[in-house]
């Protein structure tokens, strides 16, 4: 019996219960390849998980983004060799249903994502199937593509996908030091809109002016959609990426313009936000949800960050044994961008 190093969970609970031990290496079927990990991106999914989101058998390893080099391969596989630089794909589906064969895998009823529903990249190695191959981007380090995946793929189909966004759109993103806030930022800017972030303090709001934020709302001090309403002359934004909850919501229903779209992802400060329904029906204004994206689209995003139109930004590295220290760390909002584990 092979084993390998991982960062394991017994039961639910604050960042104690992450514990690195040795574990079976994961066996292979026909149509899966082993990717020896080289680097994983923490996501706060992983901390939902941790505390308990989900029915998840234990002992379990979280880690959804996750880039690598291919150790073993299935006896159908044809097209990989070991040794091959890859990026993991984290959304898992059926591959069989309307919804797998139409392009649209991430409504697949029997969908989950790495780290979630099955063993994640928080270890040495880690197992998926063929279709979740993605082409390693040159361009970037093994802990810089471990950034992207799960978090462009969610801004992007949150954006482009969802929302429309379309040239000189103005649009809110809350939350610019995290993943989400980090990739949307750039994608807005790639499709020529104009960029409204909030953060919490001075350093978060400079580095997010250098992604391409036209202008940076301290949260903590000033009312965002009062601001959002001086900035705009009144006008509010077109579009809100959403993905904070129950603090925000309020006020993100006040930032967008009559006839606005509000996208949201997630809810990590809560998910009971309270909503005024006066403002969405009389002044029509949107909300739509939204999880991930199709593996398809994640080719298309590669292109932009080949072409260096797109760049993911790696706040800290931590050895993998220091889990439950990057947990802590994420759990403060201390971050700009991703951290990021390392066997």
């Amino acid at each position: 019996m092979k084993t390998m190093k991982a960062i394991v969970f017994h039961g639910f609970g604050d960042p104690s219960v992450l514990k690195y031990e040795s574990v079976e290496v994961p066996m292979l079927s026909s149509h899966e390849v082993l990717v020896r990990v080289r680097a994983c991106a923490l996501n706060h999914l992983d901390i939902w998980v941790r505390e308990g989101l989900g029915d998840v058998s234990k002992p379990h390893i979280l880690g959804s983004d996750v880039s690598g080099v291919i150790e073993a391969v299935g006896s159908e596989m044809k097209d990989l060799e070991k040794g091959q630089s890859v990026l993991i794909s984290p959304g898992i589906s059926c591959g069989y249903c309307e919804a797998c064969l139409t392009g649209r895998d991430h409504l697949c009823p029997r969908y989950t994502i790495l780290g979630k529903g099955i063993w994640g990249g928080y270890a040495e190695f880690v197992k998926v199937p063929r279709q979740n191959i993605l082409p390693y981007p040159q361009n970037l380090s093994f802990e810089e593509a471990a950034c992207m995946p799960l978090t462009y793929l969610t801004a992007w189909q949150m954006l482009v996908q969802k929302a429309k966004i379309k040239p000189g759109d103005w649009v809110l993103v809350l939350a610019a030091g995290s993943g989400i806030g980090v990739a949307a930022i750039q994608i807005a800017n790639l499709f020529g809109a104009r960029v409204i972030a909030t953060a919490s303090n001075k350093t978060k709001l400079q580095k997010a002016q250098r992604l391409g934020a036209e202008f940076a709302i301290n949260y903590l001090e000033k009312d965002f959609s009062k601001e959002v309403k001086d900035i705009t002359k009144g006008r509010g934004v077109d579009l809100v990426v959403e993905h904070t909850g129950a603090q925000t919501w309020e006020k993100s229903i006040l930032s967008a313009k009559w006839g606005g779209t509000i996208v949201t992802c997630g809810a990590t400060s809560g998910s009971e936000g309270k909503t005024n329904l006066a403002h969405v029906y009389f002044r029509q204004i949107q909300i739509l949800g939204s999880t991930m994206g199709s593996k398809g689209t994640l080719f298309e995003i590669l292109r932009h960050i080949e072409a260096g139109k797109l760049k993911p930004v790696v706040d800290k590295v931590f050895p993998l044994k220091e889990a439950a220290q990057a947990h802590q760390k994420m759990m403060l909002r201390e971050q700009f961008g991703k951290l990021v584990l390392v066997p």
